[in-house]
Parts: structure tokens; sequence; C-alpha cells
């Protein structure tokens, strides 16, 4: 996926978000063989941070909600199974690319174009005859996912700022009414009554107005075009964004509760939202070619990618299991939206990780922006492109911002997004490629069944996930789970 492809610097002239390092004279020659170990550790830590950077985001605070969807125990099991899957996936997506480019004698292959390429020089002319299908069909797939993520960012945004003010407001009436209490009782002798008064209540604004609130700056912060501008608002959001993870961990280590009151698995009906939010979490395999192409030594990116996902998936089965402990059943679709108000720290988690995200929302939107605008520009006059722009740009921001108010609540958002478009990114694609890519040969029976079974898996995930969250979004009072658990398993 081309997510990632104008966030990286490399000599082809892409951008990074990273500030660039401060060049300092180095006394021994650039030819020598310190400082190309030096550069090769560079690209190689570089593309390990990125590989972070790129799947660590709000699936990881939606995963104890998952947990609670399939049960403490079944849960963090599938949780690693499907790390596994993908990671798997994302190795055939680059050896795929490896092959095409090795075979064409063509530059580094981003993911439309791997497929692309791999559909038209297959041995089968039905292949072959679809393979700008197949290009436009995963361009919408990125464009629908990116989207979706930037949908979710305006939920999470609206959801955390809701909680701060109020919460803060909660805190002030708490306090003036004990002040107020303490003047009643003390201050005023008997039996001259003191007038009272009674403290407001927190506004209680509609979720929607919060998000209404964040639209406009959005729009501002879209219509910067130059990702260069903001390496420092970048450097800073990740800086914010794992301080608040380590503030969580703290939190939800020191109580587990009594652990015989979790189930040890859920309902089967259940499942697909599990399914839904867990790929939705592992977003990361759009920058898996970007960053491989990017490598000095390319043959070192599959250790850098096991090295990268390896600590993802730790992180996300000790945060999704951990935080299910000790929220229970009230866990909620980020797990911030459970911290107290009553401390600071929980606070400042809130703002601090809502800026993360508000940084964030400008990156993810970059690749549906790529993808849309150059093409409608294209049939206009050099005058109008720009003002046009500016206004796609804007009019996408709004479809985003649409579709948030349409689902206000995080849980669904996320679970929808990850069942129809990151399932099929994630799963469904890559296997089908590998087939394509080496259909000229013999393929081995392990290998097809291998595949087949990965992309039937995954599309199961794509229609049940898609069937049970719009179930809940339209109807949430009439879902019932043990009904759903009897269709599955009958079907």
């Amino acid at each position: 996926m081309e997510v990632m492809t104008p966030l990286i610097e490399n000599p082809g002239g892409e951008l990074s978000l990273t500030p660039m390092p401060l060049k300092i004279k180095l006394h021994w020659s650039q030819s020598g063989p310190l400082f190309r170990t030096l550069s090769v550790f560079h690209r190689f830590t570089q593309a390990l941070i990125h590989l972070l950077k790129g799947n660590i985001g709000t699936g990881l605070l939606g995963l104890p909600l998952a947990v609670r969807n399939a049960g403490v125990i079944v849960g963090p099991l599938c949780l690693v199974l499907m790390g596994v899957v993908c990671v798997h996936c994302m190795h055939i997506l680059v050896n795929c690319s490896h092959h095409l480019c090795e075979r064409l004698k063509r530059p580094p292959l981003g993911y439309s174009d791997t497929v692309a390429f791999s559909m038209e020089h297959s041995s089968y002319q039905c292949f072959r005859k679809s393979a700008r299908f197949g290009r436009h069909l995963v361009n919408f797939f990125l464009v629908l996912t990116q989207l979706g993520f930037c949908s979710a960012y305006f939920v999470f945004l609206a959801e955390n700022i809701k909680q701060v003010v109020e919460g803060y407001q909660g805190v002030n009436i708490t306090l003036a009414a004990e002040s107020l209490s303490f003047a009643n009782t003390s201050m005023v002798p008997a039996p001259v009554p003191l007038p009272t008064m009674v403290p407001s209540e927190p506004w209680a604004l509609d979720l929607r107005l919060y998000m209404l609130f964040f639209l406009p700056f959005l729009i501002l912060l879209v219509f910067m075009k130059d990702l260069k501008n903001m390496a420092v608002l970048s450097l800073l959001a990740n800086v914010c964004m794992a301080v608040s993870v380590i503030i969580i961990f703290q939190y939800i280590t020191t109580d587990f509760g009594d652990l015989h009151r979790l189930p040890l698995t859920s309902p089967l009906g259940k499942f697909p939202f599990f399914f839904g939010t867990a790929i939705f979490a592992f977003e990361g395999i759009g920058v898996v070619l970007p960053l491989e192409n990017q490598m000095k030594e390319p043959k070192r990116f599959p250790t850098a990618l096991n090295i990268g996902m390896g600590i993802t998936i730790v992180l996300y089965v000790v945060l999704a299991t951990l935080g299910y402990l000790h929220f229970g059943d009230d866990i909620k679709g980020s797990i911030t939206l459970n911290l107290p108000h009553n401390a600071w720290t929980n606070q400042m988690v809130k703002i601090l990780y809502s800026f993360g995200v508000f940084v964030s929302f400008a990156i993810q939107f970059f690749v549906p922006a790529e993808i849309m605008i150059p093409p409608v520009q294209a049939r206009l006059r050099k005058s109008w492109r720009a003002p046009c722009e500016m206004i796609l740009r804007g009019l996408l921001v709004c479809l985003t911002f649409s579709f948030a108010v349409l689902i206000p609540r995080l849980d669904l958002v996320i679970s929808l997004v990850g069942a129809v478009s990151s399932s099929a990114l994630a799963l469904v694609f890559p296997p089908l490629v590998e087939l394509i890519t080496f259909s000229d040969r013999p393929l081995k029976p392990a290998m097809l069944v291998k595949d087949l079974v990965i992309a039937v898996v995954g599309f199961i995930g794509f229609l049940a996930g898609t069937y049970v969250t719009l179930a809940e979004i339209v109807s949430p009072e009439e879902l019932n789970f043990t009904q759903l658990s009897t269709v599955f398993l009958f079907s």
C-alpha cells in the first residue's frame, strides 16, 4: 500500500515525517566499513520504527474490548494467531513484489502495482484482462480503509475530549459544593440561614457537537500538502502516544480484580466483533512494501519485519489482556474511556493521545487524497487545479465527519472498518496474489491449501463482521448473540 510511500526519506525523493538528523562531520571516509555499517544500522532502525508507527494507533486501545468479545482465554490466543497470519501475509506480499521486480526488470512496486502486474503477467487470460480492475480494486480498499481510519479518529477525539471536559467540570462542581456546604455549616451562626447556591450541572453536549468542533481544525490540517512541514508535529505525536501507553500500563497493572468473574469464552455470535477490531489493529500491511523498498539492504527487511511485528503482537496481547482483566465487562471502545476522572494523569492520557490522533489524521488522509485528487485535477485547467484540490480535500474530510456522525460509537466504527476493508487488504488479497504470481509454475499442494484457507477465512470474517456490525448499528436492542451463534455454526 502506498500509505507510507510519501512518509519515508529515500534517494528517490520521497518525504519523511521524522526530523532530519543533525549532520556531524565524521573523521572517517564515508566509503569506509564503519560508515557503511552505521548507515545500514540506521536504515534498519528507521524501518523498525516505521513498522511500529504503522501498526500502533487507535486500534491498540480497542483491543481489550476485542478480548471481551472472544473470552479471556480465546481472545489472546486468537490475537496471537491473527498476528502470525498477518505477518505471514506481509512476507507473501514482499516475496511477490521481489519476484515481479526481478522477472520484469522493474523498479520497486507498491501494493496496487504488485497486484496489477501479477495479474497482467499471469498465465491465465482471465487474470490478464482484469489487471486494471485489480489495481482499481486495491486502490478502492486503500481509500476505504484510510477514510475509515479518519472517521474512527473523529469519534475517538470527540469521545475522549468530551470526557475530559465533563470530568473537569465535575471536579469543579464537587469542589464548589463542598465549599458551600462548609460555609453553611461553620461560618454562619444559627438560626440565620445562608442562602444556598446549587452548583450548575456539567455541560451535557451531544457527542456530535464535539465532532463538529474538530471539523474546521482538521480541514485546515489536511490543507498542509507537504508532509515535511509536519515532521515536528509527528515527532511530538509519537512521544505523546508513547507516554500515554506507558501511563495506561501503569494504571491497569495495579489491580486485576477477581479473575473468576470473567468468561473463558464468549458466545460465537460476538466473535465477528473480535475479528473486526483485531484486524483493524493490524493496520500496518500497507507500510511493508514502501519500507522494504527504501532499505539500503532489502534482504535485511524480513528480519526487521519479524522483530517489529513481534514487538507489536506482544504489546497488543499484553495490553488487551491486562486491560480486560482490570476493567472486566465494563471495558469500552477505547481503554482511555474507562480511566476515571479523579486523577490528572488519566486526563492527561486522553489529551496526549488525542493530540497524537489529531496529527495522525493528516497522515492517514494523505493516501486517499493522493489516489483520488490527481485524476480529477488532470481533467481541469491548470489555473483551477489548486483551488479544486483544496475543495476536494475539504469535502473528503466532511465525508469522514458524516460517517462518524452516522455511527457515533467508536467500537462499531472500528469493527466495521476492520471487517470491510482491513480484512481484504491484510488477509484476502496477499494469498490470492501469491497464487496468481506463481501460477506459471507447478504449485505445491501445501501452499495452495494454505493460501486458500487464509483467503477463505478472511472472506468469512469480512462477511460475518460486516453483517454483525451493521445489525448492531441498525437495531442494537434486537441483536441476539445466541441466535447468531447458531446461524454461524450451521452456515
